[in-house]
């Protein structure tokens, strides 16, 4: 019997080029494992109401009520999912052969690994991950550097019966962050695959912020700030803030 998985993929198709990249990832997804071995099952949570009731095809396609939030339309999809393991993705994605499968090989020979980030072509790996070993583990000096990174997180189901859903204060950025340090909190393991290749296209989910850009970026960082300000976190807030100049912030 396959292995089943969510995909959870947020999708904002205002536009025919947005709606091409959430089929791109659709596709691509669907096309990067043997179905007899891994058996994805997608749900698109899509914002743009004018497209009810398409449905994306070879997925369940809904359309939430709620005003969008990044993690609120997560959580929507973790809980109108059940599979063990689940998924968490944007819609700019491209999977490549193979990915998922790297990600439980890792899981299945190190059980204390329940959350990880496959390994994107586009983005500007510290050195420390590009000479590092395959599967490189979030610690306190790698936080920052595309170890964890939210716009594609694969996860035990389980991860969430410990943390509980995902805090739905955070709405776009600091997402990441704030499951970051909710893992720390739980001590729950997190690692960077290498051998699991998924292409961001960085930045495209940024053309869906029409004008609430600011309150979804930098406007959550009062809300971060507030929730993790203790002793101890201070160096961790100053590397996010250096972090969040850089323009290859990924979302």
């Amino acid at each position: 019997m396959p292995v089943a998985v969510d995909i959870i993929i947020l999708s904002y198709a205002k536009s025919e080029q947005l709606k091409n990249l959430t089929i791109q990832a659709v596709e691509t997804v669907l096309a990067s494992e043997n179905p007899q071995e891994i058996q994805f099952n997608v749900l698109v949570i899509e914002s743009n109401k004018t497209l009810q009731p398409y449905q994306y095809e070879n997925t369940i396609t809904i359309y939430p009520t709620e005003e969008f939030g990044f993690n609120k339309y997560l959580n929507i999809g973790i809980k109108r999912t059940s599979s063990p393991y689940i998924c968490l993705c944007n819609n700019d994605l491209i999977f490549h052969k193979g990915w998922a499968t790297e990600i439980l090989n890792v899981f299945n020979k190190r059980k204390n690994i329940d959350s990880a980030n496959p390994y994107c072509t586009n983005f500007k790996y510290d050195e420390r991950i590009i000479n590092g070993d395959n599967v490189i583990l979030r610690n306190e000096n790698l936080t920052i550097d595309g170890i964890l990174t939210g716009w594609c997180i694969f996860v035990k189901r389980r991860v969430f019966d410990k943390i509980g859903l995902l805090d739905e204060r955070f709405t776009f950025w600091y997402s990441d962050n704030d499951y970051d340090l909710t893992l720390r909190k739980y001590s729950i393991k997190h690692a960077l695959i290498k051998s699991s290749v998924v292409t961001h296209l960085a930045c495209q989910s940024h053309n869906t912020l029409d004008d609430k850009r600011e309150e979804l970026t930098t406007g959550q960082r009062l809300i971060f700030e507030q929730k993790w300000h203790k002793p101890g976190i201070r160096n961790y807030l100053s590397r996010i803030r250096s972090a969040l100049k850089k323009p290859n912030k990924q979302q």
